[in-house]
């Protein structure tokens, strides 16, 4: 049996980064746009890899932790749509429950389902989201943090990040969610591709760059 490679022995260096198929009925996603303006630039040395995920219950996670094993990523960050908000949200937190609203793509339902029987209730996310959230803002991007990313299959894809991410062959890398907008013919409130793909971009190089994040408020009261 071959020892897994640490995150420092992993070369080339790079970062996946992730969207979703459309769900719902709309014939977009703006995580998945945004990824595939992404894919191949280079961020401070590191090759950005995008991957599109199904918006498929149980499909996800695999075929993340596929990407992960051809990859070897340092860095590993989610994206999603988050209809109704009208800022890029860095998710804090991963619950451990499926509960979800609407069909996912395949017409799966579940209701209180945990991700992974017996696993924590929640995980907190890996990336340096106040350091983020204030590059965002001070380069101009409506940002936020967000204390929910739901529980749908983006939720249930960032649990099971956080779950392997915990576990010692992927000692090092980091990891979590950021929810993207609507694209303007979606809907309002809603945000460009062009500035959710520099928006996404800024995060990136931020998450890069920062190995300890920041103190600031960004708290909520409900």
């Amino acid at each position: 049996m071959v020892a897994p490679q640490s995150a420092a022995a992993r070369s080339p260096l790079s970062v996946l980064v992730t969207g979703f198929d459309p769900f719902g009925g709309s014939a977009v996603n703006p995580s998945w746009d945004a990824i595939h303006a992404l894919n191949g630039r280079e961020i401070h040395g590191h090759r950005i890899v995008g991957g599109e995920i199904p918006t498929i219950f149980g499909t996800s996670l695999l075929r993340l932790e596929a990407l992960m094993d051809e990859h070897q990523p340092r860095l590993v960050i989610l994206t999603g749509q988050a209809g109704g908000r009208g800022a890029i949200s860095l998710e804090r937190v991963a619950i451990n429950v499926n509960d979800a609203r609407i069909p996912d793509n395949l017409g799966a339902k579940p209701i209180d389902v945990p991700i992974v029987p017996d696993g924590p209730a929640a995980y907190f996310t890996k990336l340096p989201i106040k350091a983020m959230l204030q590059a965002l803002l001070d380069a101009g991007v409506r940002a936020e943090v967000s204390q929910t990313a739901g529980t749908f299959v983006c939720n249930q894809t960032f649990y099971g990040l956080m779950h392997l991410l915990a576990k010692p062959r992927w000692e090092g890398v980091r990891g979590g969610l950021i929810h993207v907008p609507w694209l303007p013919e979606q809907g309002q409130p809603s945000m460009r591709l062009d500035e959710l793909v520099r928006g996404l971009e800024l995060a990136i190089a931020c998450a890069l760059e920062t190995q300890r994040d920041i103190r600031k408020e960004a708290g909520a009261i409900s």
